[in-house]
């Protein structure tokens, strides 16, 4: 039943209105730090402003300014929203009760470290809120407002955004109903990748007690020296200098269009400059401050170990880049072999790996795969292997009959299933209008208890190898990512 009455909170910043849900209230478009324009544009983020009277909480904020997608099917299929404004870093909160102590859920949006925004309309919080549970989403800085690498900025300017929400979430979270020493931080994707790298940032300790990592572990981050090449490649491009000072005398929409072209010449593998560049071109830099050191190691040396972890990966993650696409049909043994031979020395050898276990498989069945298992799932054992104790694994196998079957249970199909907003639109051509709620009962379930409790509903993975795989029956497996660890066994991601 809506609820009609008026809710002001106050914070230190000042007081904020949110509007009634059918399971609480709602407050959208917060800030948590200063807008990031002028100087501050490529600074660390600064503390909000305060106001004065009531400021309105009922509508989302801006969206931080991103490039547009690069593909016009995702952009259709998966479509960011954009709202105009001079402050994106906002965030949206979904309460229970204003007055309760409520564990929080703090979700950080995917992307690709480029687009992506924390407004979109699956993240809805309101069955968190129905299940006691406060969600909070968040915005923060993308591309090369967020990630580039200036010799003239900090760096690592987006992971310092999502560390400024974390600490606006200590300080004002209980005036909103939230238990600040109940914080679990939620990604997916970039998100995901973002949180795994939280666990080796020093300034994120203590702002978060658990960790749920939805496609995306700790090995997309850049070195200095490929952070810089992405840097000059950038003002190449625009025929600038590689520093934040003229990068930021850039038109904002020409700088957008740049980015895209950079992205687009850098991970392609159709110029033979970049030929081992096979990762995001945009994402976190091992700086030596802010983020120390690599965070796969870091996190098997022990970091974070007090902190319990939800990891798990989708069965055919590659599926939404070929089915939707088209690409499935076009994919040859050729086509097959020449993007094996970007992610391993020895194509012939790793298609035969996956041929052997798939007789009659067609390449785009191989592609989907192998790309698959590089990207995502083999990263996924590897981090859960190092990390056995503390940590709950789980396996998306729910398969869609969109696109002929073709996709499966692809990349970011899980996201309103976590959500419970299977009735959203976005997404829905990707899921299908038979999409089962049984299946997102269960799994938002499984996200509520561990918030609440750090208890899934399973074991931890342990030396079992125990996983719980979401599909048509769910049911415990044990080592479901047998092959992407042989596969992958001695190499780099």
């Amino acid at each position: 039943m809506l609820r009609s009455a008026i809710v002001d909170v106050i914070t230190q910043q000042g007081i904020f209105r949110g509007a009634p849900t059918s399971s609480g209230w709602s407050f959208k478009g917060i800030p948590y730090a200063a807008a990031p324009i002028g100087e501050a544009r490529f600074a660390a983020p600064h503390p909000p402003e305060p106001h004065e009277g009531v400021a309105d909480a009922t509508e989302y904020g801006a969206t931080v300014s991103t490039p547009p997608q690069r593909s016009a099917v995702m952009d259709a299929l998966l479509p960011d929203p954009r709202r105009p404004g001079l402050n994106g870093l906002n965030l949206n909160v979904w309460t229970p009760d204003v007055m309760g102590q409520a564990p929080v859920l703090v979700f950080v949006h995917g992307g690709g470290f480029a687009t992506g925004a924390g407004s979109t309309t699956a993240f809805d919080g309101t069955a968190f809120a129905r299940d006691g549970v406060v969600a909070v989403t968040i915005n923060y800085r993308l591309a090369a407002e967020g990630f580039g690498f200036f010799p003239d900025a900090v760096p690592n300017r987006g992971l310092l955004d999502i560390v400024a929400a974390l600490e606006w979430v200590q300080a004002e979270i209980a005036a909103f109903g939230g238990d600040p020493a109940r914080v679990t931080i939620c990604g997916e994707s970039a998100g995901a990748m973002a949180v795994c790298t939280l666990l080796a940032v020093p300034r994120a300790q203590g702002l978060f007690r658990r960790a749920i990592s939805q496609s995306g572990t700790a090995h997309h981050v850049h070195t200095v020296e490929r952070a810089q090449l992405v840097a000059a490649e950038l003002a190449g491009e625009l025929g600038t200098k590689p520093t934040a000072e003229a990068i930021a005398a850039v038109p904002e929409d020409r700088l957008h269009a740049a980015s895209n072209v950079v992205m687009n010449r850098l991970t392609s593998g159709q110029d033979p400059r970049f030929a081992g560049f096979t990762r995001l071109t945009f994402q976190p830099v091992v700086d030596g401050d802010i983020l120390p050191e690599h965070p796969f190691p870091a996190v098997a040396a022990g970091a974070s170990s007090d902190v319990d972890l939800l990891i798990g990966a989708n069965a055919e993650e590659y599926g939404l880049f070929v089915a939707p696409t088209g690409m499935w049909d076009k994919l040859t043994e050729d086509a097959l072999r020449a993007t094996t031979s970007r992610i391993c020395p020895d194509p012939d050898a790793m298609i035969a790996t996956y041929r052997s276990r798939r007789p009659g498989a067609s390449p785009a069945e191989l592609f989907v795969a192998i790309q698959s298992d590089w990207f995502c799932v083999a990263p996924t054992e590897r981090l859960v292997a190092v990390r056995r104790e503390g940590t709950h694994a789980y396996q998306f196998a729910w398969r869609p009959s969109t696109y002929d079957g073709r996709a499966g249970a692809c990349h970011t199909l899980e996201i309103p299933f976590v959500f419970d907003t299977l009735n959203d639109p976005w997404g829905i051509e990707l899921r299908g209008t038979d999409a089962l709620q049984a299946v997102a009962d269960e799994m938002h379930a499984a996200w509520v208890a561990f918030v609440r409790d750090g208890d899934p509903g399973w074991p931890v993975h342990g030396v079992a190898g125990t996983v719980r795989r979401f599909g048509a029956p769910s049911e415990m497996v044990t080592d479901p990512w047998a092959e992407a660890r042989e596969a992958w066994a001695g190499r780099d991601f």
